[in-house]
């Protein structure tokens, strides 16, 4: 039996929404969850900040509802910010190559924080990034290893 996935809206602010979702975001769950952000975005918060930290499972199901909420958001020169992502959700956002366009911060707080121009900048849990200093001028083959070659 899994466990069913629950979304809350804790906080809207003008554009802004958070979005929370704790259980198993999987087959099942997804697309609640991107119509539910779908909403949010069309009733005028296009900024989306998605509050992982009570997600215990993350299926490709999921991670496509992140992509398609990104792309809804971004349509309506919006945004979506993961924020407290479990360590395997890490994982799967780096081997699939998601960090490099979902913008993750360790909590809703750190999100909102740099929201109000702060000096707080994105946490990029993959080592790769973690280490990289705002400007470097890395290679992308360096941060992400080789560049990917059809079999």
């Amino acid at each position: 039996m899994t466990a069913a996935l629950h979304i809350d809206v804790p906080l809207t602010d003008g554009s802004l929404a958070v979005i929370a979702l704790s259980g198993e975001f999987d087959i099942n769950a997804a697309p609640a969850v991107r119509a539910r952000a779908l909403d949010l975005i069309a009733v005028g918060h296009p900024h989306l900040v998605a509050d992982l930290s009570s997600v215990t499972f993350c299926d490709s199901s999921g991670l496509g509802a992140l992509v398609g909420i990104w792309r809804c958001a971004k349509d309506a020169d919006g945004s979506l910010t993961l924020s407290a992502i479990p360590d395997r959700l890490s994982r799967l956002l780096s081997v699939t190559g998601m960090d490099t366009f979902l913008p993750v911060y360790p909590s809703v707080e750190a999100v909102l924080a740099a929201r109000q121009g702060n000096r707080t900048t994105a946490w990029h849990p993959s080592p790769a990034k973690r280490h990289q200093q705002p400007g470097s001028t890395a290679r992308p083959e360096d941060q992400h290893g080789p560049p990917h070659r059809e079999w």
